[in-house]
């Protein structure tokens, strides 16, 4: 094996390791989630990245790259959070092929209760995974990080 293999391997190895944590977070934040809220993960993302505008709404594209998910993925979760009547959608007033999608109020509520079973869960999830040798080190790297000023 050269040196250049073995880095291969440095870099595949951490992204193991870091699919590993993921994975673990994704399954218990989902867990918890559905129970005490019915929501899924990803619905959890989109009422918080729209929690996070100015004004409360983005455009379609953008609450896209938010969530990681395709176009037709977004299309069809806004679709379904809106027949809940936790988010609505409306055409931009300076480009009427834009579609802004922002919260309701039920959106809002119901974000503010599931927050602190979110926060919790991740928080215990995390402390879970730090008592695992080989997800340790990616554990204590995430508590070093420091939240970029806006």
């Amino acid at each position: 094996m050269s040196i250049r293999d073995d880095a291969a391997e440095v870099r595949a190895g951490g992204w193991r390791t870091l699919a590993a944590l993921h994975g673990l977070i994704d399954a218990a934040l989902e867990r918890a989630l559905q129970a005490e809220h019915k929501l899924s993960v990803v619905e959890y993302t989109v009422l918080e990245a729209l929690s996070r505008q100015d004004g409360w709404h983005m455009r379609m594209q953008q609450l896209a790259r938010a969530a990681a998910l395709s176009s037709s993925a977004t299309t069809r979760l806004v679709s379904r959070l809106e027949d809940r009547g936790l988010l609505s959608r409306y055409l931009c007033a300076d480009d009427r092929r834009g579609i802004y999608t922002e919260l309701t109020p039920e959106g809002r509520a119901l974000l503010e209760a599931a927050r602190p079973v979110h926060d919790a869960t991740l928080e215990a999830t995390l402390a879970q995974a730090a008592e695992l040798p080989e997800l340790a080190p990616l554990v204590d790297a995430l508590a070093e990080l420091t939240p970029a000023k806006p």
